[in-house]
C-alpha cells in the first residue's frame, strides 16, 4: 500500500467546517440534486430548522416560496455548471411560515480533484432593510411634495403619487424616460442638466428654481433640492430631488412685480449691500435713470446729494435692523442734475424664510408740493401787513417782516 498523510488536510477542512458554523452569516450548500449537505448555526437561528430537520431535504422545493422556485433553482443550476450568482435575492420560509429575505452569493463547489460536486451559498438577512426600504419607499409616496429620482442615465426610477398629482403623468407614464429630454423646457434643459451631473459628482444643489411641462401641456415652476442618491457600499447610483410646487407663489411674486412697477408713485428697493435691485417705471420717470441704468449701483452713494447721504443711509441701516421709518424726506439727482425732493416710507424687505434680504422704499414726489410751500413762505414773509401764527400750544410759529417792523420783535 502506497499511503499520504492527509493530518494536515483533515485538519484543515476541520477548522473550515468551524469556521462555516459559527459564522455570523446564513451558509448552506446543496448537492449536484440540489438536496441540503450544509447547514450552519446561523441558518438554524434564521430559520427554526436545526441541521438535522434540513440535511438531505431538497431546498427549493422545500423551502423556497412559490413564486421564487423557478429563479432560485436557475441560480442554482447556473452554479453547477460554473456560472456563479452575487446579491440574488429571494425569500426562504421559516418553521413559522414567515418569510425572510436573503442575499445571496451562489458559488461553485468543488472537490480535490476540482469536479463539480455542489453549490454552497453565503447569505444576508435583508427582510429588516427591505422593511425599511419599503418604509421609505411608503413615505416618500405619500409625502405631501413632489418627488422623483433618475438614475445615472438620467432616466425617471422614482416618481412619487404628488410628482403625479402636479404633473398629470403617472409611474408608469414616466419610468424609465429621461426626465431633462422629455420634461423640462427647451430654455431650462442646460442648467437642469448641470444641477443633476453635480449632484452625481456629490455637489448637491438647493433651492434651484426649474420648470416642468405638465401632461395637459402646462408650465409648472419647482422649487428643488437635488441629492445625490447612494447604494449600501456608498456607490452614487443616482439623483434623488424633493421639490415643491411653487407655480402659484411665483404667479403671486409676478402680480406684485407688475403692481409695483405700474405704481402711480417711485418705489426702489436696495438689496444688504445697498445696491439698487428694484426700480419701478415712476422711479425711471421721476429721475430719467431707467432700471437697466440703476440695477446693482449703490442708491446712496450715486443718486444721494452730498449733505443728505448719511442720513439716508441711517433710514437704510435702520431698516436692515427692522426698524422703518415713514414720511422720511431727503432728495434724488436726477439724471439731467436736478434735485428732486421725495417723502418716504423705508420698509423692511424679507424673503419666504423671513430673513431680512433688503430695503424697499415707497416714496412721492413732493418738489412741487415743496417749492409751493417755499413760495407761500415768500408770500406771507413779503407781505404789507402784520402776519403771524401759533401752534396748537400757542407758541409763536409764523412772524412776518411786516410785524417785525410794527413791533419791533424779530
Amino acid at each position: 500500500g502506497i499511503g499520504q498523510d492527509i493530518t494536515a488536510r483533515i485538519a484543515q477542512e476541520q477548522e473550515y467546517a468551524r469556521l462555516i458554523d459559527t459564522a455570523n452569516a446564513p451558509i448552506f450548500g446543496i448537492d449536484l440534486e440540489g438536496r441540503v449537505n450544509v447547514w450552519n448555526q446561523c441558518a438554524s437561528h434564521l430559520m427554526g430548522f436545526e441541521t438535522d430537520d434540513v440535511m438531505g431535504a431538497h431546498l427549493v422545493s422545500r423551502f423556497i416560496t412559490d413564486d421564487y422556485k423557478v429563479s432560485v433553482q436557475n441560480v442554482f443550476t447556473k452554479a453547477l455548471v460554473g456560472v456563479e450568482t452575487s446579491n440574488f435575492e429571494f425569500p426562504l420560509v421559516t418553521k413559522d411560515g414567515a418569510r425572510v429575505q436573503i442575499l445571496l452569493n451562489a458559488t461553485t463547489r468543488r472537490d480535490e480533484q476540482n469536479r463539480v460536486i455542489g453549490v454552497v451559498g453565503i447569505g444576508q438577512d435583508i427582510t429588516a432593510r427591505i422593511a425599511q426600504e419599503q418604509e421609505y419607499s411608503r413615505l416618500i409616496d405619500t409625502a405631501n411634495a413632489p418627488i422623483f429620482g433618475i438614475d445615472l442615465q438620467g432616466l425617471v426610477n422614482v416618481w412619487n403619487k404628488n410628482a403625479s398629482d402636479v404633473t398629470g403623468f403617472t409611474t408608469e407614464d414616466v419610468m424609465g424616460r429621461h426626465l431633462v429630454d422629455d420634461f423640462i423646457t427647451e430654455d431650462h434643459k442646460e442648467r437642469v442638466q448641470d444641477v443633476f451631473t453635480k449632484a452625481l459628482d456629490g455637489d448637491e444643489t438647493a433651492n434651484f428654481e426649474f420648470p416642468i411641462v405638465t401632461k395637459a401641456g402646462t408650465r409648472v415652476e419647482v422649487l428643488l433640492n437635488a441629492t445625490t442618491r447612494r447604494d449600501e457600499a456608498n456607490h452614487v447610483i443616482g439623483v434623488v430631488g424633493i421639490g415643491q410646487d411653487i407655480t402659484a407663489r411665483i404667479a403671486k411674486e409676478q402680480e406684485y412685480s407688475r403692481l409695483i412697477d405700474t405704481a402711480n408713485a417711485p418705489i426702489f428697493g436696495i438689496d444688504l449691500n445697498g445696491l439698487v435691485n428694484v426700480w419701478n417705471r415712476n422711479a425711471s420717470k421721476l429721475t430719467g435713470f431707467t432700471s437697466e441704468e440703476v440695477m446693482g449701483r449703490n442708491l446712496v452713494n450715486e443718486f444721494i446729494t452730498e449733505d443728505y447721504k448719511e442720513r439716508v443711509q441711517d433710514v437704510f441701516t435702520k431698516a436692515l435692523n427692522c426698524e422703518e421709518t415713514a414720511n422720511f424726506e431727503f432728495p434724488l439727482v436726477t439724471k439731467a442734475g436736478v434735485r428732486v425732493e421725495v417723502l418716504l416710507n423705508a420698509t423692511t424687505r424679507r424673503d419666504e424664510q423671513n430673513r431680512i434680504s433688503g430695503v424697499v422704499g415707497i416714496g412721492q414726489d413732493i418738489t412741487a408740493r415743496m417749492n409751493q410751500e417755499q413760495e407761500y413762505a415768500r408770500l406771507i414773509d413779503a407781505a404789507n401787513a402784520p402776519i403771524f401764527g401759533i401752534d396748537v400750544e400757542g407758541s409763536v410759529n409764523v412772524w412776518n417782516q411786516c410785524a417785525i417792523r410794527l413791533t419791533g420783535f424779530d
